[in-house]
């Protein structure tokens, strides 16, 4: 190619995230010209309503209603699939795909509902598939480990990867606020949207830890299969319980594999990390992801999560590759599900191989014997009490008990909680969380 070549870019989708992808676009696009060797050129954008006032000024003549229309158009050369969902999107990065071209995109629901199919078509086609938008915003995750870790395995990754609920647990903390008022306020700020269940459950971190697991091991998790938990549950109580253990308290996403039994468990939940731990003391909107590989050793990555300038740079950094990839035919391709050299493959740990420790909240009534009832039932399933706090709880006649324990595993925590439930001195759902420090 020339250096007066010109790359069609279409964008489907031209919300928040679309966007900003303009506005960055043409703010730098003479500085992008001259370093890619190529001019850069939006030439469509499909949109639900063309008439509607945005916050950018664009030209009448590249808005679309027919974003198929867009992946089918031959003088496209990269697709930005930027409307987020799960059917639409899908049909279009398929048909784009099949038709040779190159799909950005940022929608981790997307990659986890339907990776496998688009990789595989992607391969078939000669197409290709850049996703750096779709992990934590603007830190490029997908490309350290996709490129810059590409010598290492991983046995551990972890991390926040949900701006909103690392703003409301931190909210929490600080201000001595139930979760309540905290989310309420986080939905007037923007930070978390009308419909908070996709965030606060878990679920929008177990996309993308899905995405990641992929990256590091070439397996797809759904997270059906993962133990995910949310936020929901905790009270500032728990912070002050945290506190008192040398802990803080975030919202994870972990990622273990072990290498000897090539067993992998990919998480979301709550989780106590040391005080001292950086990703600890992560605060308000940002993500943080620490990666532990063979040959490396840890190294971490701390930025904006979300948003529309830390996406748009995401989504710019894949098109600057996509780019380079169309000029120079150059590329990092991923491969389908990983095969080990002895023939097996990665496989996904049963919950009595998923191991560390508990911390556990009860409600009780306040009367004699209720702790030695608890520690029975702990007892039966063979988990070790490490500490023990009593205090009073908020209604009367009742205790808040909070239990640390030794090692144990999920299995035996699960039929532990099934069990304490019944008692008739428990008086409210079991509150369990997990105690990490990643030493392992």
């Amino acid at each position: 190619m020339s250096k007066k070549t010109v790359i069609n870019i279409g964008l489907c989708g031209f919300g928040t995230v679309g966007q900003g992808v303009w506005k960055h676009l043409s703010r730098t696009r003479a500085e992008l010209e001259s370093r890619l060797g190529v001019g850069l050129e939006i030439r469509s954008i499909a949109v639900r309503n063309p008439r509607r006032k945005r916050t950018v000024k664009i030209p009448v003549r590249k808005l679309a209603a027919d974003a198929l229309a867009i992946a089918n158009d031959p003088k496209i050369d990269i697709v930005c699939e930027l409307m987020g969902g799960t059917d639409l999107a899908r049909e279009i990065t398929l048909t784009a795909l099949q038709a040779g071209k190159v799909v950005v995109s940022a929608n981790k629901a997307l990659i986890c509902a339907h990776g496998a199919e688009i990789f595989a078509t992607a391969r078939k086609h000669g197409g290709h598939f850049f996703f750096e938008a779709s992990v934590a915003g603007g830190v490029p995750i997908i490309k350290a480990l996709r490129e810059g870790l590409v010598a290492n395995r991983f046995p551990h990754i972890y991390g926040i990867l949900n701006g909103t609920c690392n703003y409301i647990l931190t909210q929490m903390e600080e201000r001595d606020e139930a979760y309540a008022s905290v989310l309420a306020e986080a939905k007037d700020l923007g930070y978390a949207e009308a419909d908070e269940a996709l965030d606060v459950q878990g679920w929008d971190a177990a996309h993308k830890a899905a995405v990641l697991a992929w990256l590091a091991h070439g397996i797809w998790v759904h997270p059906d299969q993962m133990i995910v938990e949310g936020i929901e549950r905790i009270t500032p109580a728990d912070f002050k319980n945290a506190t008192t253990l040398g802990f803080g308290i975030k919202l994870l996403a972990i990622i273990t594999r072990d290498f000897a039994t090539n067993e992998l468990s990919v998480r979301v939940h709550p989780t106590l990390l040391p005080e001292g731990n950086v990703i600890a003391n992560v605060s308000g909107v940002f993500n943080a992801i620490s990666v532990t590989g063979d040959v490396v050793g840890t190294t971490l990555y701390i930025g904006k999560g979300a948003g529309q300038d830390a996406t748009a740079s995401a989504v710019i950094s894949d098109i600057a590759d996509a780019v380079a990839l169309l000029r120079n035919g150059k590329g990092v391709h991923l491969t389908s599900e990983v095969v080990l050299p002895t023939g097996g493959h990665v496989k996904l740990a049963p919950l009595e191989h998923i191991r560390g420790r508990y911390y556990l909240r009860l409600t009780v009534k306040d009367e004699p014997g209720v702790l030695a009832q608890v520690a029975s039932v702990m007892a039966k399933h063979h988990v070790s009490i490490a500490s023990v706090i009593q205090s009073s709880a908020e209604a009367a006649g009742t205790a808040s008990l909070v239990l640390t324990t030794h090692e144990s595993h999920e299995r035996a925590m699960r039929g532990t909680l099934r069990q304490l439930s019944r008692l008739r001195s428990v008086v409210d759902q079991p509150l369990l969380l997990r105690i990490s420090d990643f030493n392992a």
